[in-house]
């Protein structure tokens, strides 16, 4: 093989690619790169059997076909230190790997392409479509709540819920239930599957912010495909049922408060400040007449805040974990949110003042 390309396109890919390459493996391969170069064009793909990521066709000479497996992690430090502007790679029949570029050149050992594991197959016939960076703020608002443990596999992926013309992201962990909605531009129909947190954490890292670049994504009983235009990824789905989250959300409730949600989220960080732990400190909200009253207090200290809201119901006392609470709030992008309230006892829900964009269930904490 040997192709010419320019330095800063070639990196560009490789920290594509590099979220797929395993780090901690006994297969020595799956720490590699596969570098390709034929009558399609020249292709960097990693693998780690979990997850698998090929890039499109990246621009480059190509004078010589032929494939190489090479160690991620130095092909990438010697691409990014190299002070030219095009790199010529070429191998010989011993997998020897020649790197030059401007005054340096390198020689280092690769692996034989036919070494290298294949992405599966994913037939790319009916597609989900819609918005890089709707995708992208979906997975932002909702993967802080995959559950952190195995002891429910299925806890620690998404679910993928392709219904007409709309997706919906859930994640729960056991305290809390995440949920988003967005439009689709193109469906087929309806649809379950639950995605892997890893997997959508490395692809949150590539997915576009500009408005006019699309994400499809395609399903089989085993893998989701997602085409990016630039690159490829392939992932493992979670096997098992996840849980009925619908049932968890109730239209009933006996309090409603509408409030600014960043000075909601100051107030919650303040009061925190005196526990050491939320879990056994937790801060407790008295919602009175026309305020929300939010204390907390340990060892260290007590601390009294007092927020504006508008309020409409009974009055009531109930406590939360602080964190779950910020973090969900953190993920809304709107100024104002609604918070239902039943009982000290029952989970609160945050919805959005207007539509049905997002929910977010937080179970309260014995006070």
């Amino acid at each position: 093989m040997k192709l010419i390309c320019k330095k800063d396109l070639l990196l560009q890919y490789i920290n594509i690619v590099n979220k797929a390459v395993s780090n901690r493996t006994t297969l020595p391969i799956l720490e590699c790169i596969l570098l390709t170069a034929d009558d399609k064009g020249f292709v960097l793909t990693g693998n780690d059997l979990e997850l698998g990521i090929k890039t499109a066709s990246i621009d480059a000479e190509i004078i010589e076909i032929g494939e190489i497996a090479i160690e991620a992690r130095i092909f990438n430090e010697i691409i990014r230190r190299l002070n030219g502007e095009e790199v010529s790679i070429s191998t010989d029949e011993k997998n020897a790997v020649t790197i030059v570029c401007g005054s340096s050149e390198f020689t280092i050992m690769g692996q034989g392409g036919e070494d290298f594991p294949a992405l599966p197959e994913v037939e790319q016939n009916q597609s989900y479509t819609l918005k890089q960076n709707d995708l992208r703020n979906m997975i932002r608002q909702t993967i802080f709540s995959i559950a952190q443990d195995n002891s429910k596999p299925v806890l620690t992926g998404e679910l993928f819920e392709f219904g007409g013309d709309f997706l919906n992201i859930v994640s729960v962990d056991g305290y809390r239930i995440s949920y988003r909605k967005n439009n689709l531009i193109l469906s087929w129909g309806n649809n379950e599957v639950i995605v892997p947190g890893k997997t959508l954490s490395e692809l949150n890292k590539i997915l576009s912010q500009e408005d006019e670049d699309l994400v499809s994504l395609y399903v089989t009983d085993k893998h989701i495909l997602f085409d990016l235009g630039t690159a490829v990824m392939v992932s493992r789905l979670i096997a098992g049922d996840f849980i009925r989250y619908e049932q968890s959300f109730s239209e009933d409730y006996k309090t409603e408060i509408l409030i600014d949600k960043s000075e909601l989220i100051q107030s919650l960080e303040r009061a925190s400040l005196v526990s050491r732990d939320n879990r056994k400190t937790p801060v407790r909200f008295k919602i009175k007449t026309n305020s929300l009253e939010i204390t907390a207090k340990s060892d260290m200290g007590t601390a009294f805040e007092e927020v504006v809201a508008e309020i409409e119901g009974e009055e009531i006392s109930i406590a939360f974990n602080p964190r779950y609470f910020i973090e969900a709030l953190r993920s809304i992008d709107e100024e104002r949110v609604r918070i239902h309230f039943t009982a000290s006892l029952s989970p609160c829900t945050i919805l959005p003042v207007e539509g049905d964009s997002f929910k977010y269930l937080i179970l309260p904490l014995r006070m």
